[in-house]
């Protein structure tokens, strides 16, 4: 496959896949295999070091839609994760941290770090001096998120990269909720680029995997790790997942629109209190938004106004599911404070402003009508059990 290719679906498409050289098939044939030679071979291939034929495959396709030199595929989007960030920091090390996190990763830095003596800072906002004045004489990594999960909220990803080069540190950032379609943070500068692959990438809400992107020199030392902890995946998943990725392009981008359009609706409806969208004006990242990103992405957060119970509602939706992830080509909601977040204390929920009734919102690829048909039906069952409770 040509180097030179540029287009994104065409990337998504082609790039990485394996000839069938024996039956000429128009996919990437799938090998099995756990075991491989070693005698005679330029490559000592195990499952466990990441190199099987799918699994290199399927790495130089996500490596070249993050425009990134390397990449790896993990276990889950927390392998990614978790390898990354201990691949760059050991006892006696510092990192400084976004306040706007997904729970999971939250909880890995509170409940783990203290464990292998590796300090944490969180921001206390996400402007630019924020994260300059955590910056301590041993820090190593500055970890952002954005948008983030719940709150879309939206970072800087040039002028943190350009902080961290300034005090010579790694950059990383988790680009799930953007995916690859609508953000790539190594344009801007970030060393290390993160992926729940479960999510954008899977789109199907079939596959658990995760994925990290950077230079040559950052992967080599993530991989020197990886291959210890052992977070890799299995050819099969490795193989769906590329399938998968075909047509992320085509996904995300009808997602962006539907998106969108489901933003304004909400925006302006006289049952919601908040809306949290880049692409809404009114969004305080929402100029940012639009400088760094190529879509404003398929994700959304919503609150009822206070008489509307929130749990009800979810549960009275016909169409749109209640359900525990994201981005699949379904739409879905859940309760970032029964799941996504629920391993943060209700003390650090609200300092992150996630309100107990908050809403994430994972718009899918359906059509709009139908959608806001359902929310309009599940928003009038919660009412008239409203009327009757009250009226008793």
């Amino acid at each position: 496959m040509a180097d030179n290719i540029k287009g994104l679906n065409t990337i998504c498409t082609h790039f990485g896949e394996i000839q069938d050289e024996q039956f000429k098939g128009a996919v990437s044939p799938l090998f099995m295999s756990t075991s491989y030679a070693f005698e005679d071979v330029d490559v000592k291939r195990y499952p466990r070091y990441f190199n099987t034929p799918n699994q290199v495959a399927l790495s130089k396709k996500i490596a070249a839609l993050e425009h990134a030199e390397a990449a790896i595929i993990f276990g889950s989007g927390m392998a990614a994760i978790s390898t990354a960030l201990m691949a760059f920091l050991k006892a006696g090390d510092h990192i400084v941290l976004q306040n706007t996190l997904y729970g999971g990763t939250y909880n890995l830095v509170t409940e783990e770090f203290h464990k292998f003596g590796i300090e944490y800072s969180f921001t206390t906002g996400l402007e630019p001096a924020d994260f300059e004045a955590k910056i301590k004489e041993n820090t190593k990594v500055i970890y952002i998120e954005t948008p983030s999960n719940p709150l879309l909220t939206i970072t800087d990803l040039e002028a943190v990269a350009q902080i961290a080069k300034k005090h010579g540190l790694v950059s990383m950032i988790d680009n799930t909720f953007a995916s690859p379609v609508n953000q790539n943070p190594i344009d801007f500068g970030i060393d290390v680029v993160l992926h729940s692959a479960t999510k954008y990438m899977g789109g199907h809400s079939d596959i658990l995997a995760g994925a990290v992107a950077s230079s040559h020199e950052h992967m080599e030392r993530i991989f020197q790790l990886a291959k210890n902890f052992g977070g890799s995946l299995s050819d099969y998943t490795v193989w769906l997942l590329e399938r998968s990725i075909k047509t992320m392009g085509i996904r995300v981008r009808a997602q962006n629109e539907n998106a969108m359009e489901m933003a304004k609706y909400l925006y302006v409806h006289h049952d919601l209190q908040a809306v949290f969208y880049p692409g809404l004006e009114s969004h305080p990242g929402h100029e940012l938004a639009k400088a760094q990103m190529k879509g404003f992405g398929g994700m959304l957060s919503f609150e009822l106004n206070k008489d509307l119970n929130s749990s009800l509602f979810q549960k009275s939706l016909r169409l749109i599911k209640s359900s525990m992830s994201l981005a699949g080509v379904e739409s879905t909601v859940l309760s970032p404070t029964l799941t996504s977040h629920s391993l943060l204390s209700a003390e650090e929920r609200e300092k992150q402003g996630i309100a107990d009734g908050l809403i994430r919102f994972s718009v899918g690829i359906e059509e709009v009508e139908d959608l806001i048909a359902d929310i309009e039906q599940a928003l009038a069952t919660v009412k008239a059990k409203s009327r009757t409770v009250h009226s008793n």
